[in-house]
């Protein structure tokens, strides 16, 4: 980890001095430049997942797909959500507005008492080992995902935005950014409210986030990919993650009582084996929202039409 670090710090530096600081001079807003050093990192972390989705991801949809793609124009509005998300602009937004109020109000609750649970300082030693660091943060968020992900599906009213995510019948690379920018919002709220209180670095928040996006592109990849009988256990693949999105099956009650779904790991199908939301049929089952597929509804073409959609049904409670 420690090399990794430093490799992205002198990144960072390099593109922020090369580039966004000289803008920022240029543009008259000097007074940015500190938060405009933190976007630096967001728009690095991004581009460097572009760069394995076009290079390495993409090559490998187009040699093993699951189906042959009818709708480019489909696949290209979930390439501006990918671009809006991994290069930093929903996540500047953020920044300044809802991050930026949730680090005030958290700051006066430590003014106040509130104490800031170190979890990796839990352990003696952990702290000083930087691996053994990320990945016991990258497991509690992923257990965090894994709540977080299932409650869009159980809470009527979050899950008419996240169905924004569903609708997509042509899963690609691209397909994990497409999401309604309310529930991002909701989303990132609760990941930043958590990365505060347990004391994770903004340095290894943004690694964390990263990496995590990154295995999620795979995941929603057009490939015929899975992991075998016990990787699948180990990591979603992309053939376990396309039974979530699969049509009657990822979002609907059934022989699982109330459950509203399968597998809603975001890296490790542990959580779906321990709370009983596994399903680890082997198949690449066509995508999207049975409403939609059997009786047509409208759940958007472009972008904002996606987006305006999914606050009438909220408004509408369905």
């Amino acid at each position: 980890m420690p090399p990794l670090t430093d490799w992205f710090a002198s990144a960072q530096q390099w593109l922020f001095e090369a580039f966004i600081q000289p803008l920022a001079f240029t543009l008259g807003q000097a007074g940015l430049i500190e938060d405009g050093f933190v976007a630096t990192g967001w728009l690095l972390a991004g581009l460097l997942q572009i760069a394995v989705l076009v290079l390495l991801i993409g090559p490998a949809q187009r040699r093993w797909p699951v189906q042959e793609l009818s709708d480019r124009a489909a696949v290209r509005v979930d390439i501006l959500y990918t671009l809006v998300h991994r290069l930093g602009l929903f996540k500047l937004a953020m920044f300044f507005t809802l991050e930026s109020w949730l680090a005030d109000a958290i700051g006066r609750l430590r003014a106040h008492g509130l104490p800031t649970l170190q979890l990796d300082g839990l352990w003696p030693g952990v702290s000083d080992r930087a691996l053994v660091s990320f990945c016991l943060y990258l497991v509690v968020f992923d257990f965090i995902g894994y709540l977080v992900h299932r409650a869009q599906h159980q809470w009527n009213w979050w899950w008419q935005l996240h169905a924004v995510h569903h609708s997509q019948r042509q899963m690609t690379m691209w397909s994990d950014a497409r999401n309604h920018l309310l529930d991002s919002a909701l989303t990132d709220a609760i990941f930043v409210c958590a990365a505060i209180l347990i004391g994770v670095a903004p340095s290894q928040f943004v690694l964390l986030v990263a990496a995590t996006q990154l295995m999620q592109s795979l995941q929603h990849a057009n490939l015929r990919l899975g992991f075998g009988r016990i990787g699948e256990r180990l990591a979603v693949s992309p053939r376990f993650h396309r039974r979530h999105h699969a049509v009657g099956i990822g979002h609907e009650a059934g022989a699982r009582g109330r459950l509203k779904g399968v597998n809603f790991g975001v890296l490790f199908p542990w959580w779906d084996s321990l709370l009983g939301s596994a399903d680890y049929a082997g198949r690449f089952e066509a995508t999207g929202i049975r409403d939609q597929v059997q009786a047509g509804r409208d759940y958007g073409r472009g972008f904002w039409d996606q987006q305006w959609l999914a606050l009438k049904r909220v408004a509408r409670r369905g």
